[in-house]
């Protein structure tokens, strides 16, 4: 990933997306030939030379300043995800090209899996940048068991949201998911876009899901330390989820998923069916709509 078609791409990108009404400027009269703002407008509204910002939306942000990013963020209305994004991309077309490297997988260390393993009624696991599954605890492998069903190791988040059939099933709001996905993978690529493994996995993603390369051809970027995940699990239907995203400190680019649900509701039942079949070995078959439990969504539940 050339750091200064990135750092190109991203500007122009995001000074498509905003109108002269949103940035609070006249419109003017006319046909505007552009989609967005012109750059002299950017320019403007940043406070710079438009020659100037000519020059870093060609790529050469060679010397570029904190405040002029800083600016150039309010200027196009970045929100926080997209503003690290823009400070990566700089910092990176700012340091001399050196060779990709493959960093080796992470180990999980023993007290990390020990924590999973205490969180017995919540579901959790560890992933790296490039959302690669490395370790989870027993609910979060029943929870997780149709990602975990491919016979690849590591099991890959955004290869299951892309290339299995299945994930359309798994995943309530499908398209959001993976627009996400998409949006998570291009911010980790502009923190280290000489991450050999991390250009692999998008590569072959776009090679193989013209979805993936519409999406990534967007340039959104996504950071999510916590929401909301909708699933339709295979054995107990629909879970309506709280998600934090944990860093581990200890272990650069590795982060703990863990999940929760309001006491009393539909889900929480469904959750607590779950553990009692993970608990007797029956996650290694969930992804099989055979090994369903005896549990009527329709009558409550497990609806989301």
């Amino acid at each position: 990933m050339d750091a200064r078609t990135e750092f190109r791409d991203f500007l122009t990108s995001r000074r498509a997306r905003i109108t002269p009404a949103q940035a609070g400027l006249p419109a003017g009269g006319g046909q505007r030939r552009v989609t967005g703002l012109r750059r002299e407008e950017v320019a403007l509204l940043a406070g710079v030379s438009a020659d100037y910002y000519i020059k870093l939306e060609r790529g050469n942000a060679r010397g570029v300043s904190d405040s002029v990013l800083e600016a150039l963020a309010r200027a196009l209305h970045l929100d926080e995800a997209e503003r690290a994004h823009l400070f990566d991309l700089a910092a990176a077309a700012n340091t001399p090209a050196r060779p990709l490297t493959r960093t080796p997988r992470p180990q999980v260390r023993p007290s990390v899996q020990r924590i999973l393993d205490s969180m017995s009624a919540t579901p959790a696991y560890v992933r790296n940048r490039r959302l690669d599954i490395l370790a989870t605890n027993t609910l979060g492998r029943a929870l997780l068991a149709p990602v975990l069903a491919t016979p690849r190791r590591p099991p890959n988040v955004a290869r299951f949201m892309f290339l299995d059939p299945a994930a359309a099933d798994y995943y309530v709001d499908w398209e959001r998911m993976a627009a996400g996905t998409v949006a998570i993978l291009r911010a980790e690529a502009g923190r280290d876009p000489h991450d050999r493994a991390l250009i692999d996995l998008v590569g072959e993603l776009s090679t193989r899901s013209d979805l993936f390369r519409t999406r990534w051809a967007t340039h959104d970027v996504l950071r999510h330390p916590g929401g909301v995940k909708q699933i339709r699990h295979p054995l107990v239907g629909e879970l309506t989820l709280a998600y934090e995203a944990l860093e581990l400190a200890a272990d650069n680019g590795l982060t703990l998923m863990a999940y929760s649900v309001e006491p009393a509701t539909p889900t929480a039942d469904a959750l607590n069916l779950l553990a009692s079949w993970a608990a007797t070995g029956a996650e290694d078959n969930a992804h099989d709509p055979e090994a369903r439990p005896a549990f009527d969504s329709r009558q409550g539940g497990n609806s989301a």
